[in-house]
């Protein structure tokens, strides 16, 4: 199992880039990635999504959103905080 790595910033878990100090803006970028989506075609021939699968088959990063430093090691946790 792996280790979430819990950040600690204000308030308590809260992600800060240590580089810039960006709290707000993050980048989460996935290599390698399937994404499936089935539509419904309409009377008028037009198509509406459905539903859509993703599959990440390479890694993923997590990144600051301003100044691009690498904060993967926060990954798992923003996956947890992720509503």
């Amino acid at each position: 199992m792996k280790k979430v790595q819990i950040p600690s910033g204000e308030p308590a878990g809260r992600v800060a880039c240590q580089q810039c100090g960006n709290t707000k803006n993050f980048v989460e970028i996935a290599e390698n990635v399937l994404v499936t989506t089935r539509y419904l075609q309409n009377s008028d021939g037009s198509f509406t999504p459905q539903e859509s699968d993703t599959n990440i088959f390479g890694t993923v990063q997590f990144v600051c959103g301003i100044c691009g430093a690498d904060m993967t090691r926060f990954h798992a946790h923003f996956l947890e905080m992720s509503f």
